[in-house]
Formats: structure tokens, C-alpha cells, sequence
């Protein structure tokens, strides 16, 4: 068993979180046609950008939420109980090296590989669940 302060899935958490900082910053800045004026406003009028890529980031961003938090409680779960390493070390690299994938395919608009890639990322924190819960 690691230490929490060098187990991989800290290490994985820290890089989640660059990832996370990074999808937001792609999306906000792909909106560039909606002009500095509104990007700058409150937002209160409601615009939609006319960018492919703006909303194939946004909704990257909204898919990579919906399981971020159950991401994070798990590393936080192994870490308390002592569980890091193995099998969910490994989950937890998948899970962030398909996340990164994700966000390319979906930028490049490849609806199959797309799926796939989401499922591989799945199976990641299937792995982490598996070694937390046995």
C-alpha cells in the first residue's frame, strides 16, 4: 500500500483537477464569436455560440461533471481506508487517460470512438469501486 501523499490516485486527483481547469478554459474561450462584450457581461441575456467546437467543449465539460464528483469521493474513500494502489490505481489512470481522450474525440465529432472512449473511462472508476468495496 502507498502513502496517501505519493499514491497514484492523489497524483491522478491533482491531474484531474488541471484537466478540469483546461476543459473550462476551451470551452469559454471557443465562444469567441459571441464578441468580448457579452463573454465579459453577467450573461444575463441568454447566447449561444454559432462555434461547433464551442458547444462540443461545453458539452465535454457537462459529461466530465457528471462524474467528477463520484471520482473524486472515491479517491478520497481509498485514501481514508487505506485501499490506494493496485487495481484501483490503475482505474484511476484509465479513468483520466480517457477522460483526456474524450475531449478530443469529441472536439474531432467521432460519435462512435466517442462512446467507447466514455465506457473505457467508466470502467476506470469500476476498477477503483471494485478495490474500495472488496
Amino acid at each position: 500500500m502507498e502513502t496517501a501523499a505519493a499514491s497514484t490516485e492523489i497524483w491522478v486527483l491533482g491531474w484531474s483537477a488541471v484537466l478540469l481547469i483546461a476543459q473550462v478554459c476551451l470551452q469559454a474561450t471557443s465562444s469567441y464569436d459571441l464578441g468580448p462584450k457579452y463573454l465579459l457581461s453577467p450573461r444575463d441575456e441568454k447566447r449561444v455560440s454559432r462555434n461547433v467546437l464551442a458547444g462540443r467543449f461545453k458539452r465535454a465539460l457537462r459529461n466530465l461533471l457528471e462524474t467528477y464528483p463520484a471520482f473524486i469521493a472515491i479517491v478520497v474513500a481509498l485514501v481514508v481506508t487505506g485501499k490506494t494502489g493496485g487495481i484501483a490505481a490503475t482505474g484511476a489512470v484509465i479513468w483520466l487517460v480517457a477522460r483526456v481522450v474524450f475531449v478530443a474525440v469529441y472536439a474531432a465529432g467521432i460519435p462512435l470512438l466517442r462512446t467507447l472512449v466514455w465506457l473505457v473511462s467508466t470502467i476506470g472508476l469500476l476498477l477503483m469501486l471494485v478495490r474500495l468495496l472488496f
